[in-house]
């Protein structure tokens, strides 16, 4: 029973083989496409070097909010959170996600 199922499986890996084997490469690059650009060289390369001296290097949302000032104290606003969690107004836990 054991050499049965090491024959079947080593048949089944021979022929799952012959597919795998692709077309020749073509390495001489005869069908690649062409491509013809309509501005010059350098005008290129200037325009890359004003985008790499101009980049920004943080990420647009990255910054911390501004300060708001209100007029609540801060036991107020925790234990007018602890009322309106308790009376169900607010999600709470991975019901939340729905």
């Amino acid at each position: 029973m054991n050499a049965t199922k090491i024959f079947a499986a080593t048949a089944f890996a021979a022929l799952a083989s012959m597919g795998a084997h692709a077309g020749s490469a073509d390495f001489d690059l005869q069908n690649r496409s062409t491509f013809n650009s309509t501005r010059p060289v350098a005008e290129v390369k200037a325009e890359a070097v004003q985008a790499a001296h101009s980049a920004q290097f943080e990420p647009a949302g990255s910054r911390v909010a501004a300060l708001v000032n209100s007029g609540v104290d801060r036991a107020t606003v925790r234990n007018e959170t602890a009322i309106a969690l308790r009376a169900g107004q607010i999600a709470h836990g991975e019901a939340s996600i729905m």
